[in-house]
């Protein structure tokens, strides 16, 4: 096997990796923004609290609960996961419900309340960016072959959001309140005539989505480090990842991010960072010319 493949499949699973972020990112928004029709921009701050979650736990089982230092992080994705979507009901109850069906203001409103949360990282937690210690568990890698290298947290990530995506799946399929969820998503007026508290559904649909995206956070812990503006750096992918899949499709979300990942990651192996997502860019425009409402939209009567 040469090197330059050796190199270029450890490049593939570094997309999977930004793949596996940008999914469990791109689930909550597409459900908020399929559902309810919310651009939510402040969407890649509740990944900054998920991350920031996991650095804080992380602190607290080396200086305070030694004993923790080993599973500490399973505890940071629920611990994440229940804090960000405690958020996101709030902003939800306080702001959101207050925009409906007026989707300029809802754009202009969470994006100041991005630069709000931005700045209150930064004063809670400085400029710097700060990185959690993961569990020797995380550590080292997997040699399939002696010249590549597979990470075992990418392994776990993966892992992780594959749970989540079949966990997501099940619950808008199999459950009293994921037929609320497509009911109101397909037709809302239908369903409130039919008896669905839609107010109630939006609101649990926020705080989900919003909690996957602190699940999201804790998993980019593992390959990255945190700052203030770590969530904004995937708000853009993620909302390209929604609408070149299909707003309402969460099949269109896993193929789209999957291959806006993927793309990135190999065109990085031949050219710079910025270059490769100009050409990311380029290539989703052009489908969408073509294809304007996503890979996959439901087909609905309206």
């Amino acid at each position: 096997m040469t090197i330059s493949f050796s190199i270029w499949m450890m490049q593939a699973f570094n997309g999977l990796s930004t793949f596996c972020v940008l999914l469990l990112m791109a689930l909550g928004l597409a459900i908020i923004f399929g559902q309810m029709g919310v651009i939510n921009m402040a969407h890649g701050e509740f990944l900054t609290i998920g991350a920031y979650t996991t650095y804080l736990l992380s602190q607290a089982s080396e200086r305070f609960f030694p004993w923790m230092a080993s599973w500490y992080f399973l505890l940071a994705i629920l611990v994440a996961f229940v804090l960000a979507g405690g958020v996101g009901l709030l902003v939800e109850h306080l702001l959101v419900r207050h925009l409906y069906r007026r989707p300029l203001d809802t754009l202009l409103a969470t994006w100041g309340l991005s630069l709000i949360m931005q700045q209150a990282f930064r004063s809670a937690f400085g400029a710097r960016e700060v990185s959690a210690t993961l569990p020797n568990w995380l550590m080292g890698s997997v040699k399939p072959t002696p010249s590549i290298d597979i990470p075992i947290n990418g392994l776990f990530v993966m892992a992780l959001t594959l749970l989540l995506t079949c966990a997501v799946f099940f619950g808008l399929l199999y459950t009293r309140l994921g037929v609320r969820v497509r009911a109101t998503m397909q037709n809302r007026l239908m369903a409130s005539a039919a008896g669905i508290n839609t107010g109630r559904v939006d609101k649990l649909t926020f705080a989900v989505g919003c909690g996957l995206a602190g699940v999201a956070g804790a998993a980019f812990t593992t390959i990255g480090s945190t700052g203030p503006t770590s969530g904004s750096l995937y708000i853009v992918d993620t909302f390209l990842v929604v609408v070149f899949g299909g707003a309402e499709s969460l099949i269109g979300t896993i193929a789209s991010a999957f291959g806006i990942a993927q793309t990135q990651a190999t065109t990085e192996f031949f050219m710079t960072g910025s270059m490769a997502k100009v050409l990311t860019l380029s290539l989703v425009i052009l489908i969408l010319m073509v294809r304007p409402q996503g890979l996959f939209a439901l087909k609905v009567r309206r």
